[in-house]
């Protein structure tokens, strides 16, 4: 399948071609529209995708925005799952359902139903029921559906986000599923996880009611009916404890039940055959409106608005003006006409709950509330049936019904992504359908004759939760053989749904390298031929490998000594371990689950088939609770060790048992190693063929060239438009005083006769025109209006930019005057800086006034001198100068006081005048200050009351302790900076 990505924003949507009558298979036409993401987005940001049969849903998650639902760009929260593919244009949502009203053979829609589904399927002739203006036909080579187009197939480019999780219903078999990843891995999303919709919604439930769950279990059935589906899920609520990390709470599906064609699509469509027959019957017209696919489809349209409208209302009318030949129509249906035409309907809505409890094998007294999700809920008919079938005082609806399980799966989306941190919740999901695996082997019977006997081992139960692993062993075997992987007991289906379900078998694998595994390793015994198998998160089995291991006695040698022991380690760790592939290993036993009650017996008797499995659960996901429901009924050991159960004497006593355990302590030690020798696979698919990497890689590159000509064409269309505003406002402003006063008549002659022409031009040949002569029309435009737009850009200017240059010449006039008052004693700024600043000043004024006086000679028509960058220039220099001083007077230190200044110089002097043996008495008279820390003050640095003050404002600020010294030295050296 492939998905056809849309976002919200004009700037993302493209449209792709194929050319006509192209033939397309089913998997490459499927529809995720992928709609409605940011034009802006952060690479790390995530995104959920719920993907209904008639509705979408998208919730993102990124850095500065939690979950949230993405509005599309007609402002709305769900967008139709509709594409419009009609000759060079393709349109989504509700404007493809615009045009199915008037074309309905180019509109697409419903196609969730034919997914993953072969051209004899059932529900591809249902579709085509539904839909008789597309035509399907049958792809020869894989045996799904294409559709046959005779116009255009379009696609969607790559969009900025790639991660996400997509919602699928629970009742997805194997081949669906992976349809849905291809679909995306052809469109360049990265799937994190394909999640069903029903565990999402469960999810949702249970974040926001994190409080409330505790170690007693709780259960709660959701009622989910939506279009085309309705799920019923049995899920169970507590905490639980993990080695990893702690107690945390778990959702685990219990029971799933579902009906895959009881919905609201099925309820609109009786309404529609309705009014089509209320039209005939009032024979305003010959022809029959059931031949009319145009009349069909504004039928369908009204029964979906009439299905709304009924469901808080007793009656409606129903009216459509031209339905056929210029005929209106227009008729009154009551919601008890509309519930007698979908009665079958209503007696199938327990169906899903019945099945969900048998699945979970519980009851409904078991049950502590039933929650409806799904748009078809509303249904007032729907609600009293459901409430009778379960038996409760009360149905509940705390939940949001449309747009749970959009929100449940961006949670899961944030929490498999590593850009972001959310609070743990356990998902234990559960695989609907079971899944075995079937072999065959020769068997000899006591006469001698030899038959072949089809063996069967489940692999995963029904409701087994995943995602899990499990490793079935076959002993037997010792050449190459084959198995086969289909779907296990089905009898819970209808026969209606086993039609839908497809083929129940799923692959054959091919097994090659056996023999000579085994020749390889004549002198190990084996333990039999293992594969290891997988169900993901996604619910997608996968064959992860098969090996071949064998098992070997080593005798340990005799104690070494501690010299000996350290030789050895250090000769390893250069090089002196074993080259040899398949280095052996300690065998430790792998965790042998016991079988279900109940199934001993069964187990007992396969015991004595030659060729037999033991599934064993291998480490499961991490974080999660490992999944137990692995099946083992030790046949390897019956077989390996028969010889030995069978000749195992009585028990002993407890002194004979001591005394056998002594022996064998001093008895010699041996030690077992595995090997293990990989085995070739080979896979040949049996329900629906996967397409072919070259397949793959030829769609996207298909898609990839028309992604460039869809890019072509919005640049073409972007450009016209915006020629043709150009020439409107332009013609427009040629009418407005202040162009009229920047321009001579020749200029005006010459720009409105240039608009004019191009009008022309445009109005004959510019919508058929090539992007690069739309370029060159706009540029030529511009080119010639360009001087007089910047004569009135700068006019506008002027006010504005005068006004900050004359506010900063007066505050810098005051701020000059004011620092030539500060006494010689206490100024801080040098002559040279004072200087500097009054020049600026005096420079700004007088180039202000001389072109200010200049500009006024000249006429409005000809080039300005007085230019609002150069005003902003001047502007921008000054106050960086002010700045300056400014900067500087804030980092300053004060001066000493003239006593203490006389003083140090008193004491200099004498110390220099006077001998070393009066340099005492000297020091005795003048006493230098000190600082806090007792240091006396040299006479050439700083004095200590500078430094007192500097520490109290370190300390109000201690995001500003730097050193002050550093810091004039940096301001001055910016200064000079700036000044060069």
């Amino acid at each position: 399948m492939v998905m056809i990505l849309h976002a919200i924003e004009p700037s993302f949507v493209s449209f792709l071609q194929v050319t006509m009558r192209e033939r397309l298979s089913l998997w490459a036409v499927f529809c995720l529209i992928v709609a409605f993401l940011p034009s802006q987005t952060e690479s790390i940001a995530v995104m959920s995708v719920d993907l209904g049969s008639e509705w979408m849903k998208i919730a993102l998650v990124k850095p500065g925005v939690p979950m949230e639902i993405v509005l599309n760009k007609e402002s709305r929260r769900k967008t139709p799952v509709a594409v419009c593919l009609k000759e060079n244009e393709r349109l989504f949502g509700d404007s493809a359902l615009g045009v199915a009203v008037k074309n309905p053979k180019v509109v697409y829609r419903f196609l969730q139903s034919i997914l993953g589904k072969t051209a004899d399927n059932p529900q591809v002739a249902q579709y085509q029921k539904h839909f008789p203006e597309h035509q399907l036909q049958r792809d020869e080579k894989r045996g799904t559906v294409f559709f046959k187009f005779s116009d255009t197939l379009q696609r969607n480019f790559w969009q900025p986000i790639k991660d996400a999780v997509i919602t699928v219903p629970a009742y997805f078999n194997q081949a669906e599923r992976r349809a849905v990843l291809q679909a995306a891995h052809i469109a360049g999303l990265k799937v994190l996880q394909l999640i069903n919709d029903n565990t999402a919604v469960a999810l949702n439930y249970g974040v926001f009611r994190r409080k409330d769950i505790n170690s007693t279990a709780q259960n709660i059935l959701f009622y989910d009916m939506g279009s085309g589906s309705t799920t019923a899920t049995i899920v169970t609520y507590q905490t639980v404890k993990t080695k990893e990390s702690g107690t945390h709470p778990q959702l685990q599906i219990r029971g799933v039940g579902f009906d895959r064609t009881l919905g609201g699509f099925e309820m609109e469509l009786r309404l529609r055959d309705h009014l089509a027959k209320l039209f005939n019957e009032q024979k305003k017209s010959k022809k029959d409106v059931r031949e009319n696919l145009r009349a069909m489809a504004k039928l369908l349209k009204e029964a979906q608005r009439l299905k709304t409208v009924l469901s808080a209302n007793a009656e409606h009318m129903a009216q459509i003006e031209g339905l056929m030949d210029d005929i209106d129509f227009k008729a009154k249906v009551t919601r008890s006409e509309f519930e007698a035409l979908c009665e079958d309907l209503f007696d199938r809505v327990p169906g899903p709950v019945k099945e969900a409890l048998a699945a979970a094998e519980m009851s409904m007294d078991e049950i502590e509330q039933v929650i409806l999700v799904g748009g078809s809920t509303r249904v007032p008919k729907v609600q009293d049936v459901l409430l009778k079938a379960v038996g409760k005082e009360e149905l509940s609806k705390n939940i949001n019904a449309d747009e749970a399980a959009t929100m449940g799966a961006v949670y899961q989306a944030a929490a498999l992504s590593k850009a972001f941190k959310v609070k743990p919740f356990l998902v234990r999901d559960a695989a609907v359908f079971p899944i075995q695996v079937e072999f065959s082997r020769e068997t000899e019977e006591e006469d001698g004759i030899k038959t072949m006997k089809h063996n069967k081992r489940i692999l995963f139960q029904r409701m087994a939760p995943y995602p899990q692993r499990k490793v079935i062993t076959f002993n037997r075997y010792m050449d190459d053989f084959v198995f086969y992987i289909n779907y296990g007991d089905l009898s819970f289906l209808n026969e209606q749904d086993l039609k839908v379900f497809g083929s129940q078998n799923l692959t054959m694998v091919k097994l090659s390298g056996v023999g000579s595994s085994f020749k390889k390793h004549s002198d190990a015994e084996s333990k039999g031929i293992k594969a290891h198998f997988n169900m993901d998160e996604s619910g997608v089995l996968i064959l992860d490998r098969v090996e071949s291991v064998f098992e070997t006695i080593v005798e340990e040698k005799e104690e070494e000594s501690t010299l000996t022991k350290l030789g050895n380690t250090i000769s390893s760790l250069f090089g002196g371990g074993s080259s040899e592939p398949n280095v052996t290993e300690p065998v430790t036993d792998e965790e042998e689950v016991i079988p279900e009650a109940g199934k001993d017996q069964d187990q007992s008797e396969k015991q004595e088939e030659s060729a037999q499995e033991k599934p064993e659960t291998e480490e499961g996901k991490e974080g999660e609770p490992q999944a137990e429901e692995q099946k083992d009924n030790k046949e390897d050991e019956a077989e390996t060790q028969g010889e030995t159960d069978a000749e195992k004497p009585e028990e002993k006593s407890d002194a004979e048992k001591a005394e056998e355990t002594e022996a064998d302590k001093k008895s010699k030690p041996q030690k077992k190693s595995k090997i293990s020798e990989d085995i070739t696979v080979e896979l040949e698919v049996n329900d629906v063929l996967d397409p072919s990497t070259e397949d793959m890689e030829v769609s996207k590159k298909k898609l990839q060239d028309l992604t460039d000509r869809d890019l072509e064409k919005q640049e073409r269309e972007k450009t016209l438009n915006s020629l043709e505003a150009f020439i409107f406002e332009t013609q427009d402003k040629m009418y407005q005083d202040e162009y009229l006063a920047v321009v001579t008549e020749e200029e005006k002659e010459q720009i409105t006769g240039k608009l004019s022409e191009a009008s022309n031009w445009m109005d004959e040949e510019g919508y058929t025109a090539g992007t690069k002569e739309l370029k060159e029309k706009l540029s030529e435009l511009k080119k010639l209006c360009k001087a007089m737009f910047f004569r009135v850009e700068e006019r506008k200017k002027w006010p504005d930019r005068l006004a900050a240059l004359d506010s900063m010449l007066n505050h810098s006039s005051i701020f000059l005057k004011s620092v030539r008052l500060i006494p010689e004693g206490d100024q801080i700024f040098t002559e040279v800086e004072l200087k500097t600043l009054e020049r600026v000043i005096n420079e700004t004024m007088t180039w202000k006034n001389e072109t200010i006086a200049e500009q006024e000679k000249l006429f409005p028509t000809e080039k300005p001198v007085l230019l609002s960058k150069d005003i902003e220039a001047k502007r921008s220099f000054l106050d960086r100068e002010v700045n300056y001083l400014l900067n500087k007077a804030k980092f300053a230190k004060p001066k000493p006081k003239d006593k203490a200044k006389d003083k140090n110089t008193t004491s200099t002097e004498n110390s220099k005048a006077n001998s070393t043996a009066n340099s005492t008495e000297d020091a005795e008279k003048v006493i230098p200050p000190k600082s806090d820390d007792g240091e006396t003050v040299k006479p050439a640095e700083e004095p200590p009351t500078a430094d007192e003050k500097e520490e109290t404002i370190l300390e109000l600020n201690p995001a500003e302790n730097t050193d002050t010294e550093s810091t004039e030295s940096s301001k001055s050296e910016n200064h000079i900076g700036d000044e060069l």
